[in-house]
């Protein structure tokens, strides 16, 4: 009994304490637009500032390629040294804040220049302070997982409905996507995928999450999956005429601010670790399913495969690969065999999440997706490391114990709808 105390208190310390932290950290950490704007009031950050964006204006192959002279790279440098004691250094953006794609050009000018054009190291969003128990059952992952009895996908379409935000930000994504915009164009692509970001940022977990990770009964498995597919439209969100190489798309999601930084928010979340409870490093899965959703109304856009088992993937492929086809396959599997994803999807539709009764830091190891910088690093061991280090005080696992409210509101949902329930489920899908 004394044991059983014990264990309980020093759980709570421990969450009383990763509060305590993010607090602190989020107390001090300024939106890059923000840090931006104290800097340039600020005559010595301000010229520093400025010095910089030259220096990265000057070489994008190399921090110093263009720049000429040595007394000109060492302002170059004792520029950059100086911006690591101002706000900007340690500044990050929230998604779907109003002016996000500035924030992110700030923050990847600072980050890449500080990393030497590196990419895909560190997410650039404020971590939050996810909270799937409001809408998971917090029972252990450990177990035999519960089994969906109805169609969870349909029931979450009819809850939708019945949430103004939800019913709002959903029409305002169907209207675009399936809207035909010419014989050759099933619909305008850049105004569907924004619609799809704004219903992901705006609308809350409980609905848009039922949506995208509704669990399916053994039962009903083809057109239920099937419907949980269509939720993003993949006619215009997801397809192409023709498959593109996922490293070309890799590369075109890096041009673009928004794409580049919700990939790397995706790769830091969801990284797999066969050793922790959950499957995950960061033993969070409401993080995970948070990035995961972020990809969502961009050039990377994943969804589900029609297979057996849950498995995402973006649209496109290994061919043409060339001597880079390990590479290519490693950045695919990262989706389609990430069983940080997976258990992380599995948890949501079945009510449950990571084991809250035994709270755990995140394994320590080296991720297994290898970045631009380790890579020059391996190459390179004398390298100048101006790597950013996050607050690692935001990254701790912080043991969630408090229980839901409401237990079931995570897979069962409430509904006025005149429709034939059954017949609906045995129908083809629709977005409506």
């Amino acid at each position: 009994m004394i044991l059983a105390a014990l264990y309980v208190l020093l759980a709570l310390l421990d969450v009383l304490s990763c509060a305590e932290e993010n607090l602190r950290a989020g107390a001090t950490r300024l939106d890059c637009v923000r840090a931006s704007e104290q800097c340039l009031k600020e005559q010595a950050c301000s010229t520093k500032y400025r010095t910089m964006r030259q220096c990265v204006a000057g070489g994008k192959e190399s921090n110093f390629s263009l720049v000429a002279g040595l007394e000109a790279k060492d302002e170059c440098r004792s520029a950059m040294d100086a911006l690591k004691q101002s706000p900007l250094y340690n500044c990050r953006c929230k998604r779907g804040m109003k002016k996000e794609k500035n924030c992110l050009r700030i923050y990847w000018g600072i980050y890449q220049t500080l990393q030497g054009n590196d990419f895909l190291e560190d997410s650039p969003y404020e971590p939050v302070n996810s909270r799937l128990s409001d809408i998971f059952r917090l029972a252990p992952i450990i177990g035999e997982p519960a089994v969906a009895r109805e169609n969870n996908c349909l029931n979450a379409a009819k809850a939708c409905n019945l949430n103004d935000t939800c019913k709002k930000y959903r029409s305002a994504y169907i209207s675009p996507c399936t809207s035909r915009v010419s014989t050759a164009e099933v619909c305008n692509k850049r105004k569907c995928h924004k619609a799809l970001r704004q219903f992901f940022d705006k609308v809350p977990p409980k609905h848009s999450y039922g949506m995208l990770f509704c669990s399916c009964p053994i039962s009903d498995q083809t057109a239920c999956s099937e419907r949980r597919r269509q939720t993003i439209v993949p006619v215009c969100s997801y397809e192409e005429k023709q498959k593109p190489n996922c490293l070309e798309l890799q590369a075109t999601c890096k041009t673009n601010y928004i794409c580049r930084s919700r990939l790397a928010d995706f790769f830091v979340n969801c990284q797999p670790e066969p050793r922790s409870l959950s499957g995950c490093l960061k033993e969070n899965y409401a993080d995970c399913l948070l990035s995961y959703s972020g990809l969502i109304g961009t050039v990377m856009t994943p969804n589900y495969l029609r297979t057996p088992k849950i498995s995402v993937s973006p649209y496109c492929d290994c061919s043409n690969s060339g001597n880079n086809k390990d590479e290519c396959d490693k950045f695919t599997e990262f989706f389609s065999e990430n069983t940080c994803l997976r258990n992380a999807i599995q948890a949501f539709g079945n009510g449950t999440d990571v084991g809250v009764w035994q709270p755990m830091s995140p394994v320590q190891t080296t991720t297994s997706t290898t970045t631009p910088y380790q890579r020059n690093r391996e190459r390179n061991p004398n390298t100048i490391d101006n790597h950013i280090n996050a607050d690692t005080g935001i990254y701790h696992f912080c043991g969630n114990l408090q229980q839901s409210n409401d237990s079931d509101s995570g897979t069962s949902f409430t509904y006025n709808d005149t429709s034939n329930s059954k017949a609906a489920s045995e129908n083809p899908p629709t977005f409506f």
